[in-house]
Order: structure tokens, then C-alpha cells, then sequence
């Protein structure tokens, strides 16, 4: 007799679900930053670090390192003199262009106000500490 096992349920917010390190992933800046640049064609990581400012070459090195261990990107490594390595998104990394990319939009539309409300909210404060 065949026995079925029900899938595991996710829930992200038990603390013991593995989609928490799911959601680590894709929360962090430069692994949302590297997303977007890769989501149109492949990139060295020269060029990488030139478009993200404030990235050194250990950080998008680590990045790139755990994006590739988590099946969102590929390297190539190609044999020349200097070795050419190219990085983009595998079909995994590519389902995440969308959100991304509307979470980028609104962040971008939306500054200003978080902006305005960080303002107000510090002149309340400092206003109650004084």
C-alpha cells in the first residue's frame, strides 16, 4: 500500500521555517540590486561593481557566492587570458525581476514621503527628549 506524506506547511513567521533564509535572501540590498542589473543579460563583475555604488569587491564576491549556491545566478568562467566570468540570473533568479523590480519602484516613488515622515517623526522626538 502506497502511503502519501503531506507536504511540510511554510510558514515564514515560525521561527523554524526554512523560508526565513528565503526571505533573507531576497531582502538584502545587494542580492535586490544584482537582480536588477542581471535581469536584461549577463554581466563581469567588473561592471557589476561599477553599476552598484557602495558595494566593495568582497561584498558582491560573498553575494554573488550565496546567489549561486542558492540556484539564482550562474557563473561562466571563460577561458581566456585574462579569464573572462560572466554572471546571470538562472530560471530560478529570473522569477524574482518582477517583485523586485516593483519594490524598487516603490521605493523610488515613495522617498519622499518616507523621507518627510523620518523628519517629522525625529523633530517629535527630539522635541520630547529635550
Amino acid at each position: 500500500m502506497l502511503t502519501i506524506i503531506d507536504p511540510p506547511v511554510n510558514n515564514v513567521y515560525d521561527s523554524d521555517c526554512p523560508t526565513r533564509r528565503v526571505l533573507d535572501l531576497i531582502a538584502d540590498k545587494w542580492t535586490a540590486l544584482i537582480i536588477g542589473l542581471l535581469e536584461d543579460e549577463p554581466k563581469r563583475f567588473s561592471q557589476l561593481q561599477r553599476n552598484i555604488g557602495g558595494i566593495s569587491q568582497k561584498m558582491l564576491a560573498q553575494t554573488l557566492r550565496s546567489m549561486e549556491r542558492d540556484g539564482l545566478v550562474t557563473r561562466t568562467v571563460y577561458p581566456e587570458v585574462p579569464p573572462h566570468v560572466e554572471y546571470c540570473l538562472t530560471p530560478l533568479g529570473q522569477t524574482l525581476i518582477e517583485p523586485i523590480a516593483a519594490i524598487r519602484h516603490w521605493a523610488e516613488s515613495h522617498i519622499n514621503s518616507v523621507s518627510a515622515a523620518q523628519i517629522a517623526y525625529d523633530a517629535r522626538h527630539n522635541q520630547t527628549t529635550d
